[in-house]
Parts: C-alpha cells; structure tokens; sequence
C-alpha cells in the first residue's frame, strides 16, 4: 500500500478537493504554481509572480496547501486513531486544544483525528465564504483576510508537527518519507517566504524548519 497513493485503500476518507478560486486569475495562478513546482525549484515555486497580487496568491496557495495536508493526513487515518492519539499532540512538549471561537468558544481537549476533523470542518466553511475568499473578479478580499490566512496555515502546521512527531516511524517504514519531506519543505517555504507563522508556533518542528530555510 502507498501512504500517499490514490490508491490506497483510504481514498473514501479523503475530503474532495478544493478548486482555485474561480475569479482573481486563480485558474492562472494555480497553473504558475504547477509549472514552477515541475521544475523543481521550491523557492522559486513560492515566490509572488511579478505583476501579481499578493492576495490572490495567498488564497490559490491556501486552497493548494489545504488540499495537500487534507491528502496526506487522509491516508493516516488508519495509523492516526482516538486510541493511538487521544490528544492532539506535538510530541511531550505541545499541547493542541481546540476552539473555533464560533461553535467551540473555550478551547478543549480533543484526540487528533477530532482536532483534524474540526479544523478541516473550518477551514472549509472559510475557503467557502465568498465575504472572505472572493470567488468573482474584481470582488475585494476583506481587510482581515491576512489574519485568516494566518490562522489557517498556523494550525495547518500542527498537523505537520503531529505527523512528525507521532507517525513518523511509520511513514519511513512504509518508504513515504521523501514525499512527506517535500510537502513540508515546500509548506515551510511558502508560510516563511511571507511571514504566515509566528516563530513561536514553530517550536515543535524549529530544527527541521531552521534546516530548510538555510539550505535552500
């Protein structure tokens, strides 16, 4: 079985894919973003294309890194349990609670296939909120947009770091590291290259991170 094959015999599990916004030249810029990933070349791949505006990058990015956290937890969840995982955890240090602020004021104590679920749940009712994700040309993003999108890469990254710090045996064993390094390494350089993530929230994973970000 390939952990991150469509293959896999965790495909029901998988959320269908979000679109690139339709309006904004989303459909353009996604295309960007597969062109320059073919070649290879990360840092270059999260760049804002000249000419460009830097929030209709960041909303075709969202959607991309959405989908792409969304497929490979979906093929952990057989690893990834209530049982195996009763709290949301980035090793002994970190602690995820959640809370959405809307149905879930107070922050709780949730296992992480519960904390992944909610959050996929929230980011979903945001990409869907044309007031916050504009899917018509020349419709403009809300003055907060940046913050949301901040958000939604920040506790994107938890899923990483419990990925990382709990599944990570696992997916050497199965020879899956290599893709999981590229997704995260192409994730860190896109959420540093504009400041997404306070460097504090990147505690549990800093070495890795430091790593990337110097090497490339």
């Amino acid at each position: 079985m390939s952990l991150f094959g469509l293959g896999s015999k965790n495909q029901k599990t998988f959320r269908p894919k979000k679109n690139a916004p339709s309006g904004n030249k989303g459909v353009q810029l996604k295309k960007h973003i597969d062109a320059t990933l073919g070649s290879g070349n990360l840092r270059d791949a999260v760049r804002l294309p000249p000419g460009e505006d830097l929030n209709e990058w960041l909303a075709v990015n969202t959607v991309d890194f959405f989908n792409q956290v969304n497929i490979l937890y979906g093929t952990l969840m057989e690893f990834c349990t209530p049982a195996t995982c009763p709290t949301m955890t980035a090793g002994s240090k970190f602690e995820y609670r959640w809370a959405d602020g809307v149905q879930i004021k107070k922050p709780i104590e949730v296992s992480a296939p519960k904390y992944v679920e909610y959050l996929m749940d929230w980011i979903e009712v945001q990409l869907d909120d044309e007031s916050i994700f504009p899917q018509k040309l020349g419709t403009p993003f809300p003055q907060n947009f940046r913050e949301v999108v901040k958000t939604i890469f920040k506790r994107l990254f938890r899923v990483y770091a419990h990925i990382y710090h709990t599944h990570f045996q696992k997916i050497v064993s199965l020879k899956e590291e290599a893709h999981l390094n590229t997704c995260f390494k192409h994730f860190t350089l896109f959420t540093w290259e504009f400041k997404l993530i306070d460097k504090a929230e990147l505690a549990p994973l800093i070495d890795l991170i430091e790593s990337i970000v110097t090497v490339c």
